[in-house]
């Protein structure tokens, strides 16, 4: 059931999501972003710059964690505003299971005139806290 203003409480919970990353899904967002970069697809070139392996575009990264908030309010249109801090790049291993970004999320405040809520997100891969200050406003019926 999708959520209603009148049915969101602050401190109320999504459901934590695991959304896998693969190599192919960074080809694939090159083509789409046009963010060709080699750090994104070449291990040579990403260890020369002391990084430990490939890494996903941060954008990608970003995108990936709000999927949380559109699936839970099921419309992608209904985010006003949505801003992180990125903070750990997310390494992509070059097999068959890559890796993956497990993202929570909390209502931490609500709006009444604007009828919105904004929900803090939590993003982490293999470990590490990639995402900070991840807050996104949605608008909800």
């Amino acid at each position: 059931m999708r959520p209603t203003f009148d049915s969101v409480s602050v401190g109320d919970n999504l459901p934590e999501q695991a959304y896998p990353v693969r190599r192919v899904d960074l080809v694939r967002y090159a083509g789409a972003s046009g963010d060709f970069n080699r750090i994104h697809w070449s291990d040579r070139v990403a260890t020369s710059v002391g990084l430990p392996s490939v890494i996903a575009h941060g954008m990608f990264t970003m995108a990936t964690a709000v999927r949380l908030v559109t699936d839970w309010c099921g419309d992608p249109g209904a985010v006003v505003s949505y801003g992180v801090r990125f903070t750990k790049p997310v390494p992509v291993p070059d097999d068959d299971e890559g890796t993956a970004i497990t993202v929570g999320g909390t209502v931490a405040t609500r709006d009444e005139e604007a009828r919105t809520v904004r929900v803090d997100l939590t993003a982490v891969s293999a470990g590490d806290r990639v995402l900070g200050r991840a807050q996104v406003v949605v608008r909800l019926p």
